[in-house]
C-alpha cells in the first residue's frame, strides 16, 4: 500500500502506455539477472520475489552490496551512461520482473509523473541506505550490522512489510552482506533465536523486539 503523499509507479499503466515495451521476465532462484561486465540497456523493476546485488573484486572476492523487494527499481546505472554492468544481479527467489529498455525509461520518466515521482523516491532512499551502510560498517559492531540487516531484510518501514517469514537466505550470505565472518553470523543468529528475537518456523521470522539490538549499544564491540 503506497504511503501517504506518495503516488505509487502503476506498473499495468505503464504496460499499457504506447510505444512501451512489454516484457515481463520470470527468474527461478538462483538465476543470473545480469552478471557484472553485462552490457547496460535496461532498467528492472521488481514486482514479486528479491533480488541480491553482488560486485566481485579482481582477486575473486565478492561483496553483497544490495538486497531488493518488490517496487524496487535496479540496474539504473543505465540511465547515467553506464556502459556495462558493475555489478552482478541474482534471484534469490522466484522473481517477477518488469525489463524496460533504457530507451523506453527515459521516454517514460519525461512523460509519466507518476514513474518519475516514484523513480525519484526510490534513487533518494537508495541514496540513504547507502549512507547508513557506510555508518553502519564504520561505527557499528558486526551485531548490530546483523540485527540491521534482518530487519531489512523483513521489509521493516517499507510500505508492504514488515514480512512474517523471510526467504531462504544462507548464512553465508549474511555474512558477506554484513561484512564478517559466518561464524560470526551463526554466533549471533544462535543469540537472537535464544532472546526471543528471532525464530525457526518453515523460514526465518524477525521479531520487532530486534530493534532493540540496533537502538541501543550492546556489550560486544567486535567487528
Amino acid at each position: 500500500m503506497p504511503t501517504k503523499g506518495r503516488r505509487a509507479f502503476d506498473v499495468r499503466t505503464f504496460l499499457n502506455s504506447p510505444g512501451v515495451a512489454r516484457r515481463v521476465a520470470h527468474y527461478p532462484t538462483g538465476s543470473i539477472i545480469f552478471a557484472q561486465g553485462d552490457a547496460a540497456d535496461s532498467v528492472y523493476y521488481i514486482q514479486q520475489g528479491r533480488v541480491r546485488v553482488s560486485v566481485v573484486s579482481q582477486a575473486g572476492k565478492e561483496a553483497v552490496v544490495g538486497v531488493l523487494g518488490p517496487g524496487d527499481f535496479f540496474g539504473e546505472g543505465a540511465l547515467a551512461g553506464q556502459p556495462i554492468r558493475l555489478a552482478t544481479a541474482t534471484a534469490m527467489t522466484a522473481s517477477r520482473i518488469l525489463v524496460i529498455p533504457k530507451r523506453q525509461m527515459i521516454r517514460g520518466l519525461h512523460q509519466q509523473h507518476a514513474l518519475s515521482d516514484r523513480f525519484i523516491t526510490h534513487m533518494l532512499a537508495r541514496t540513504m541506505r547507502l549512507e547508513e551502510d557506510l555508518v553502519d560498517q564504520l561505527f557499528n559492531a558486526s551485531e548490530k550490522r546483523l540485527a540491521r540487516t534482518l530487519l531489512l531484510l523483513a521489509r521493516y518501514g517499507k510500505p508492504d512489510g514488515p514480512r512474517d517469514v523471510l526467504p531462504r537466505v544462507s548464512q553465508e550470505v549474511l555474512a558477506e552482506i554484513v561484512g564478517t565472518t559466518r561464524s560470526r553470523v551463526n554466533f549471533f543468529m544462535n543469540k537472537f533465536r535464544k532472546l526471543g528475537f528471532i525464530e525457526y518456523n518453515g523460514g526465518l521470522k524477525v521479531h520487532r523486539a530486534l530493534l532493540s539490538v540496533v537502538l541501543y549499544d550492546t556489550p560486544d564491540s567486535s567487528r
